[in-house]
């Protein structure tokens, strides 16, 4: 276990419903065809992006083959309002008729939707690493709490056009979605419906994170889910994959490279500046990843002489528990008992609302670490109210900000973002530090692509806005001579 820090004072033959309908747009029914293969000895498989396509969030993947159906990710929408209102409509199929639910790691947008995805009817088992499924128990309760907490504020303060404000899903129905995880080991095949069979292999970019490695019907589809960095201090490097028929490849940074400047040196900097202004710095972050990398560069800051001596506070209950599983989980990280141990004494935490209004309050000079990372919800948002007002504070956005949300507009340079119904002024500076994304930018997805032995017959870009998602499919096609394709939400694709 992680050292603590300072606590401040099955069923899979149901009958079928929900049967698709939209329009067909068939590439070659024959593509995923060995050479002398008849249509009689193929059995029809079929492709559908029910999210993350042409956007960077709500990932789900549908494939369908003889009458049973397997979804890759169950990701939340988040950002502009258009696209979070996508998570109260009806999904493009009845859960019911889903027979299992394969999930790449355990961030929202992967995993989020899972707790409605149980309220409204799917019994299946959810299928992920070990790691993800612990993160995933995290994330899941939280993203319910923070509902709940969110539905209940807004009605009490009368701060909503729908009377009452419901939550999305509930604790019970996260409690639900929990007790479905069934976990696999990375690198050893496993059983789903339909006799398909699916691996795990490492991903990077947080703990149990994995690409999808699924072979159905005679073709072999690979998942990428989110593809970490190389040489990241935190996670280890994202594993080659050899070969497949067709390949579903995230796009996020597939249109620019992360900054190459040593982070260290940057926090550094950013923190001094803002400690001799008298300031307070505040950082956004994602709980799991993101809070766990930011403490280790303060930890090796502190540990060299470069950070002045003010308190260090991991104001979320979720990154706190997340940090322990740096301990349970060792061999899905690089950092070694001494490190992660020393990093989480560091830090002062708190897990009570009482001791993160006492942050607030305190005009000292500190870091404060808190989610959520693109400030859509959590304790994130009452400091922001208080400290992004004075010129003296900074707020240091360190990942990607989804279009809509206010981690997008403060990166952006906006001067205010509206929270809890009224408009905040952000008078604060602002640091904003890509280099450390957990997501592999351009070059670096090119060279993972790069592993393969001989190319897909097809890629499919996904999880990528449209200039993002379209550079990478123009750079596929360029530089490694790959057919590849940008599809559209609810397009259906026979493989």
């Amino acid at each position: 276990m992680c050292r603590r820090g300072r606590d401040a004072a099955p069923g899979l033959d149901r009958p079928r419903s929900g049967k698709l309908s939209p329009v067909v747009v068939d590439f070659g029914r024959l593509g995923g065809m060995a050479a002398g293969d008849s249509p009689a000895r193929q059995t029809e498989l079929t492709f559908r992006p029910l999210g993350a396509a042409s956007t960077v969030t709500g990932s789900k993947h549908l494939l369908e083959s003889d009458g049973k159906r397997i979804l890759v990710d169950c990701g939340l929408f988040q950002g502009v309002k258009n696209l979070r209102e996508l998570n109260w409509a009806p999904l493009a199929v009845d859960p019911s008729s889903i027979d299992a639910v394969v999930v790449t790691h355990a961030h929202l947008d992967h995993t989020g939707y899972l707790p409605r995805l149980v309220r409204d009817g799917f019994r299946g088992p959810i299928v992920s690493t070990k790691a993800t499924a612990a993160v995933a128990d995290i994330i899941l309760r939280d993203s319910a709490a923070i509902q709940e907490r969110d539905a209940d504020f807004l009605n009490r303060h009368r701060a909503t056009k729908h009377h009452p404000a419901l939550p999305l899903y509930d604790s019970d129905d996260a409690g639900r979605a929990l007790e479905l995880f069934v976990t696999h080991p990375f690198g050893r095949e496993f059983s789903l419906p339909g006799d398909a069979v699916g691996m795990f292999r490492r991903a990077g970019h947080i703990l149990g994170a994995a690409t999808v490695d699924l072979t159905w019907q005679g073709r072999r589809i690979v998942f990428t889910g989110d593809l970490g960095r190389y040489d990241d201090p935190v996670m280890l490097d994202p594993e080659p994959v050899p070969a497949a028929d067709y390949l579903l490849m995230e796009s996020t940074y597939g249109d620019r490279t992360h900054e190459r400047a040593d982070p260290a040196d940057v926090i550094a900097k950013v923190v001094n500046e803002t400690v001799e202004r008298g300031g307070t710095l505040l950082i956004p972050a994602f709980a799991v990843g993101r809070a766990q990398t930011l403490l280790y560069y303060l930890w090796q800051l502190r540990s060299g002489g470069k950070l002045p001596d003010v308190p260090i506070y991991l104001d979320s209950p979720m990154a706190i528990n997340a940090s322990d599983l740096l301990g349970a989980y060792p061999r899905d990280h690089r950092l070694p008992p001494e490190v992660y141990q020393g990093m989480c004494a560091m830090a002062i935490y708190t897990r009570e609302a009482e001791e993160s209004k006492r942050i607030s309050a305190n005009r000292d000079p500190k870091v404060v670490i808190s989610a959520s990372g693109m400030a859509t919800g959590g304790r994130i948002l009452h400091h922001l109210k208080t400290f992004a007002p004075d010129p003296r504070n900074t707020i240091m956005v360190t990942g990607y900000q989804v279009p809509g949300t206010r981690g997008r507009s403060i990166a952006a340079g906006e001067r205010y973002v509206k929270i809890h119904g009224e408009w905040v002024p952000i008078n604060a500076q602002v640091a904003n530090l890509q280099m450390l994304s957990a997501h592999a930018d351009a070059d670096e997805l090119i060279r993972w692509a790069g592993g393969f032995a001989k190319p897909p017959r097809r890629v499919f870009v996904v999880h990528g806005e449209p200039q993002a998602a379209d550079t990478l499919r123009r750079r596929l096609d360029h530089e490694l001579g790959w057919e590849a394709t940008v599809p559209r939400v609810n397009q259906l694709f026979a493989l």
